[in-house]
């Protein structure tokens, strides 16, 4: 029995890693990644989407190697602003500009418009990359955070593990991912988004932030689940909050985040802003 706990907990771990490696890849803040080919070679370069917290202009760096040169094409987000086409400058392999920086939640779109011996190279893309500005949150706050979180999945989907093989341990594991979630998404995570935008919490009832409200949501289903743990379903219950939790780290994180509504000043969330589309738009200029 103990060689199969220490393999459901390894299984655990694994699940874990790979839906927190999903959500990370597929989030709105992740660097967007370009691949094109010029006289039989290869290339490959990408664009940030956050600036991290970083203070002051942000760098946009395209790593190539002569002759490719580029213009930065950029405007404030959402906006009808007219655009602004910045020459990347060439320091050694690298072409580099920047974008100015913006407020809390504040979003830019932009792109790279790639030459090669003076002639466009067509990358492919008909969208515009938005990059969401957000103010530096202390490592005292970001880590533990990270880390709650890192936890919170690994014993949720040790939760469903063992409730599927029937071991009773699995309402421990129920009653330790409560913990963890409440320690990093309603203690640690309203602090790290306080930091970053302004704002403690933006779920319900205060708004409709995705992020937030689905991790209200885990917390409503691992909370019935613990209740229930002892009725003659109480294991399946469990099973379905473990579904629930892995349902949330599917979602790519930050979608439908805050975001600066330039006519008010005031920072605005919501999954409407997903279902506008308006995590890009199409190139206008």
């Amino acid at each position: 029995m103990k060689q199969k706990k220490v393999l459901f907990w390894v299984l655990a771990v694994i699940i874990s890693l790979a839906a927190m490696f999903y959500q990370r890849m597929t989030g709105p803040t992740y660097p967007k990644k370009y691949e094109f080919s010029y006289q039989n070679e290869d290339y490959r370069f990408s664009l940030p989407r956050s600036n991290n917290g970083r203070p002051g202009d942000y760098p946009v760096k395209v790593e190539l190697p002569e002759p490719f040169s580029a213009n930065l094409v950029w405007r404030h987000f959402p906006s009808e602003d007219p655009w602004e086409t910045v020459v990347m400058d060439r320091q050694g392999d690298t072409l580099i500009s920047s974008l100015p920086h913006q407020p809390p939640a504040g979003k830019i779109e932009y792109h790279v418009e790639l030459m090669a011996d003076g002639n466009p190279i067509d990358l492919h893309e008909d969208e515009n990359v938005v990059i969401r500005f957000r103010a530096d949150v202390p490592a005292w706050a970001l880590l533990p955070h990270v880390l709650m979180m890192i936890l919170t999945v690994i014993w949720s989907m040790a939760t469903i593990i063992f409730a599927l093989a029937n071991i009773p341990s699995y309402k421990k594991q129920v009653g330790v991912t409560i913990i963890f979630l409440l320690l990093g998404g309603f203690i640690l995570g309203p602090i790290v988004q306080k930091y970053s935008f302004g704002q403690f919490w933006t779920g319900w009832p205060l708004g409709d932030d995705l992020t937030d409200n689905k991790t209200l949501f885990a917390l409503i289903a691992f909370v019935a689940a613990w209740f229930l743990r002892n009725k003659s379903y109480g294991r399946w219950v469990a099973i379905g909050a473990a579904l629930v939790m892995l349902a949330v780290y599917l979602i790519p994180h930050s979608m439908g985040g805050s975001e600066l509504d330039r006519e008010t000043g005031e920072v605005v969330t919501g999954t409407l802003l997903v279902l506008a589309g308006r995590s890009g738009l199409k190139r206008t200029h």
